[in-house]
This record gives C-alpha cells, sequence and structure tokens, in this order.
C-alpha cells in the first residue's frame, strides 16, 4: 500500500496535472445540495495550484449511459468549484479532442480546467485504451484523488496511470493511510461493525473480517437472517431466507476463527416504520409476529459500546438500525457518540464508511471526532472484502 507515488515525488511546476476527483455530487433544483466531495479535493487542487501545476478536472456524474444528457453535465458545477477551490474555472463541454487539448493549453497557473463528464463517452466504462490515450493528450501528470472510484477499472482511473507519470491526492493518501491503520497493520485489538439491510451485499465482507478482526458486531436488517438462522422469531423483518446457510457459515467461521461475533440480544420492535412510531423493547428471539425489528435495544447497545472499549481500532460500515427515523436512530447515535469519545481520548482508531455510515455520523455529529471517516460506497466494501483495487494497482505501477 505504500508504492504509491505523492505530489513530492512527480515535478507539476508548468505542467498540466489531469486530476480525477469524484466530484458525484447530489444536485437538488438545480443546486449542489451537499458540497461534500468538492470540498474533501481541496488540499489537492490547492497543492498542485501552489507548486505551480496547472489542474484538469475529470470525473464523473450520475449514469448517462455514453450519452450526454443535461442534467449530467458537469458544467453546472462552475459556479460551486469557484466558490470552493477559489479560482476561475475554464469548463470545456468536451471531454476529448481537439477543443479539449485547446481548452486545456489555455489554462494558466491560478486556474483550473474542468472538463465534461467522462461517463458521456462509452470508452470510459468499458477503458477503452484509445480513450485513455485521447484523455492522457489533455495533461503531463496524471493525479488520482477520487478513492471512492478507484474500484472501477475504468479509463481515467486505470487506462490513464499507465500513460502518464503518476501520483495520489491529498484525499487518496489520507484514505490509504487510515485503511492502513484500521486492516492493515492495526493496533489490537480490531472490532468491526457491519449493519445495513441485506448480508447478500455484505457476505464477501463478512468472510473476509472474520479472519482478520477480534470481534465483529452485525446489526440492521441484516442481523435478522442472523437471528433467523439461529431459530428466533423476527415477525414481519426485513430477511434474506435463501442466505440463511450463509449466515450459519459465518456463524461458524468466527466461531472456529475465535473472532467473537455478536448479534442483538435485544431488539427495539414497532408496527410500522414512521417517525415517532409506537415501539418497544423485547428479547431478540421473542419479536411478536405482527411486529418489525427497527434497531438493536439498550443491551444490545451497552453491550456493543463495551466491546468497543475493549479494543484499539474500529471500523464501522452500516447503521445497526433504521437510523433515518426517531426512535430508531438511538443505537447508532449511542455506538458513534460513544466511538468519538474514545476516538478523542487517543484510545481507538475509528474508521468509518459508505454513504449511509457517513451520513448517520453526520446525523450524530460525531464526524469529526473520528480518525476518518470515507465518504467511498462500492470501494469501501471491496477494501472490506480483501480485494485488490484497480485504482490503487495502477499507481503502484
Amino acid at each position: 500500500m505504500n508504492s504509491w507515488k505523492t505530489i513530492e515525488d512527480v515535478h507539476v511546476a508548468g505542467r498540466r496535472v489531469l486530476t480525477r476527483l469524484d466530484i458525484n455530487v447530489p444536485i437538488e433544483n438545480g443546486k449542489v445540495s451537499d458540497d461534500t466531495r468538492i470540498r474533501m479535493s481541496g488540499d489537492t487542487v490547492s497543492d498542485i495550484t501552489r507548486r505551480g501545476g496547472i489542474p484538469v478536472i475529470m470525473s464523473h456524474m450520475g449514469r448517462p449511459n455514453g450519452r450526454p444528457e443535461t442534467n449530467t453535465s458537469l458544467g453546472q458545477l462552475v459556479p460551486v468549484l469557484e466558490h470552493v477551490f477559489g479560482m476561475p474555472v475554464n469548463f470545456c463541454p468536451e471531454t476529448v479532442g481537439p477543443i479539449a487539448e485547446a481548452k486545456t493549453k489555455e489554462c494558466r497557473n491560478g486556474e483550473l480546467c474542468l472538463i465534461e463528464n467522462l461517463r458521456f463517452n462509452p470508452g470510459e466504462t468499458n477503458n477503452d485504451a484509445g480513450f485513455a490515450a485521447k484523455l492522457a493528450r489533455l495533461g503531463e501528470v496524471y493525479c488520482n484523488d477520487a478513492f471512492s472510484a478507484s474500484h472501477r477499472a475504468h479509463a481515467s482511473i486505470v487506462g490513464v496511470a499507465e500513460l502518464l507519470p503518476a501520483f495520489a491526492g491529498r484525499q487518496l493518501e489520507r484514505e490509504l493511510h487510515a485503511l492502513e491503520a484500521a486492516l492493515g497493520s492495526p493496533h489490537r485489538p480490531v472490532i468491526a461493525i457491519v449493519g445495513g439491510s441485506k448480508i447478500s451485499t455484505k457476505l464477501a465482507v463478512l468472510e473476509n473480517l472474520v479472519t482478520k478482526v477480534d470481534k465483529l458486531v452485525v446489526g440492521g436488517a441484516m442481523a435478522n437472517t442472523f437471528l433467523l438462522a439461529k431459530g428466533f422469531k423476527i415477525g414481519r423483518s426485513l430477511v434474506e431466507r435463501k442466505m440463511i446457510p450463509a449466515a450459519t457459515s459465518v456463524m461458524k467461521a468466527a466461531d472456529k476463527r475465535g473472532c467473537h461475533l455478536i448479534l442483538p440480544e435485544d431488539i427495539v420492535v414497532s408496527r410500522e416504520l414512521k417517525v415517532d412510531a409506537d415501539a418497544t423493547t423485547v428479547a431478540a428471539d421473542a419479536c411478536p409476529d405482527d411486529m418489525i425489528i427497527l434497531d438493536a435495544g439498550a443491551n444490545s447497545t451497552r453491550r456493543i459500546v463495551d466491546a468497543i472499549a475493549g479494543c484499539r481500532t474500529l471500523i464501522w460500515n452500516g447503521p445497526v438500525g433504521a437510523f433515518e427515523m426517531r426512535p430508531f436512530d438511538m443505537a447508532t447515535n449511542a455506538i458513534a457518540g460513544a466511538a468519538a469519545t474514545l476516538t478523542e481520548a487517543g484510545s481507538l482508531t475509528s474508521v468509518a464508511g459508505g454513504g449511509d455510515t457517513a451520513f448517520a455520523l453526520g446525523r450524530s455529529g460525531t464526524t469529526d471526532a473520528f480518525t476518518f471517516v470515507s465518504t467511498a460506497g462500492g470501494a469501501f466494501l471491496e477494501w472490506m472484502e480483501g480485494r485488490n483495487l484497480p485504482g490503487l494497482e495502477a499507481l503502484a505501477g
């Protein structure tokens, strides 16, 4: 993981730096509703500029399937980019070709160039060699600062990195250091929390983690499949019955590996999922037939908090309840608060990732207290699965 270069290793002064960001931000009523991903790239853009380089920004937005469309044009981001980065943005309505090449060469130090949505061209997602070569002509050096897209073998992630001197941007550098601290060479004991709705989307994560961590918490609706596998009643709760053998296999693997698997021992149930719905707490094996499991109970929450307190490293992906609605956010908020306190006290390294997880921590007001919070979804999950990410392999050469 330490084989990639940083900006200190590459000469950028007077050169166009083709910079892959992930500024795939949400837009509502024509305005950016969350500029987090743009702000996270600020250090990279300013560092390139401060060293005399000229950033040529490329990114994707949405899923236009290889065809131009107005609602995913990066042109609508220009005002936000100028505000966040504090410099003029020259937008090119083309992604590659003579017009794009001329536009990027017009940029001077103190300015940046933004090319149109990469996914307007089918060559991006196909990692087409010809498209990658055309992109490479827009710069003289390549910077990848898009960890959240680095699990994709796309032209702007892999193809260009093989054609130009390449280095990791500041945000990607932070991500890699945080991941190495969490699972590469962590301080032990290590605890992982894996939540969310479906075990089928995170089975590979669970299978990898039971071999790597000392304690593994399974929460959210995916825990229902484990409870059902243990013969517990789960009422009308969301469950993946076809995944019961997989849940059983994970439990056996954890036992064999000496990984302490923590499942809910009490649960918060309700007849409906809505804000301030009537809820009650029952034992994990006693969900009424007409009820839905929507959160971990107080005893389960205390058990998880105590488990974290006995560890040195925490990896977290997925909330442990229906955190979007009161009162089913209680467990997630309590666990986040406890982890934040331990992190601030210097006794815990806490790394969290995934869109829902980042959103939940933001709602609980604990984001800044964590050691690192990644907005990456698929890339973070694939890293938790122990898979090699194409973008990082390309940087390593």
